[in-house]
């Protein structure tokens, strides 16, 4: 199968390097901004806030949050960092873009957030942003690196982290390109099968598909409600894979990328996940769901496919894996050609441009 995904890739990045009409969009500068006295960052695109990487008091792992697309709407749950009627109160470790796994020797590192009971916490594990390494504004991108550290109930490490973040966007384009390499510090570090995982956003509202049944949702004066999932308004949502499979019948299913497209605030979008073909277990199963969270995971194999074989990798103490995934916010929508030329243009060039045939 990956031989298979990996000829439609090149087959895909020889019509982007010689067809003609491919046009280079204009890049808008990228300023990083480190807030005094914080840990946080915060990422502006021509001058218009874009998102903020740090790590919440509250939460167990650093991730980017809000993320506002092209047209200056929330593409992410506002929930449980903000207050915002009428959004669903389930999940609370599903915050903005995170990356982290369920099963890292034996520790959930997915589902540990502040709700777990204190007896449970044994169980759970906890990433923690060490240090901001590197900023870097500029007029056509931006870099940001950070290390963390991947550490059991107890504190004992397991994985030092490092990621380097990469910020593009256009008129109509916002782009986070993550590389992230974890690095054994008490081996043998094993990542076994499981289906909570890797490289995830929990979207807005109006992002979600259409749902029956009642909700547990934040009420107005800032308690939570139930309500029947079929009075909300709004709700847009809808998946698209790069293999053609639309809707709820995304879920589990193994691609390239895979699209999330609705509206939100007026605003047609469009959020694509990239995998990158150097990525263990590539080409991803996506656990995409129709509440919101929108994952590649590469680390899960049976717990999508029963007929798979059950993923498993050991890092020996020193040994590191890499992985590579590009996220990206299109305002007007993305057709699947033009996510193709996104696709190859992440995985071709490192100091890519940004690419369209026509936005």
């Amino acid at each position: 199968m990956k031989l298979f995904f990996r000829s439609r890739q090149m087959a895909l990045l020889l019509f982007v390097l010689f067809s003609p009409e491919l046009t280079a969009q204009r890049a808008l500068p990228v300023e990083l901004r480190s807030v005094p006295g914080s840990n946080r960052v915060e990422v502006f695109t021509g001058g218009e806030f874009f998102t903020a990487y740090f790590q919440p008091d509250q939460v167990k792992k650093p991730v980017m949050w809000p993320v506002v697309s092209p047209g200056g709407h929330e593409i992410t749950r506002a929930f449980p960092l903000a207050y915002k009627e009428g959004e669903r109160t389930d999940h609370p470790h599903q915050v903005g873009i995170w990356f982290n796994f369920g099963d890292v020797n034996g520790l959930d590192f997915w589902n540990n957030s502040e709700v777990i009971a204190p007896e449970s916490r044994a169980r759970y594990g906890t990433v923690i942003l060490r240090s901001v390494d590197r900023i870097k504004s500029g007029r056509r991108e931006g870099v940001l690196t950070v290390s963390c550290d991947w550490s059991d109930a107890e504190g004992n490490l397991l994985l030092r982290e490092k990621t380097t973040f990469r910020f593009l966007a256009s008129d109509q384009l916002r782009i986070i390109d993550r590389t992230t390499t974890l690095t054994a510090t008490r081996g043998p570090v094993t990542f076994t099968d499981n289906k909570e995982g890797l490289f995830a956003v929990r979207v807005a509202t109006e992002l979600e598909m259409e749902a029956r049944g009642n909700l547990e949702v934040t009420a107005a004066e800032k308690g939570v409600r139930s309500v029947s999932a079929e009075s909300r308004l709004g709700i847009s949502g809808e998946y698209l894979s790069s293999e053609g499979v639309r809707g709820e019948k995304a879920w589990g299913s193994r691609a390239r990328w895979m699209a999330l497209s609705g509206r939100t605030g007026g605003e047609e979008v469009a959020v694509v996940i990239i995998d990158h073909p150097s990525n263990p277990g590539y080409p991803a199963h996506w656990h995409a769901r129709g509440y919101g969270l929108f994952s590649a995971n590469n680390m899960g194999q049976k717990a999508f496919s029963p007929e798979e074989e059950a993923f498993r990798l050991t890092l020996q103490q020193g040994r590191k894996v890499t992985f590579r995934h590009r996220l990206v916010v299109g305002s007007g929508g993305l057709t699947p050609g033009q996510i193709n030329r996104l696709v190859n243009n992440f995985v071709c060039c490192r100091k890519s441009k940004l690419i369209s045939s026509e936005w």
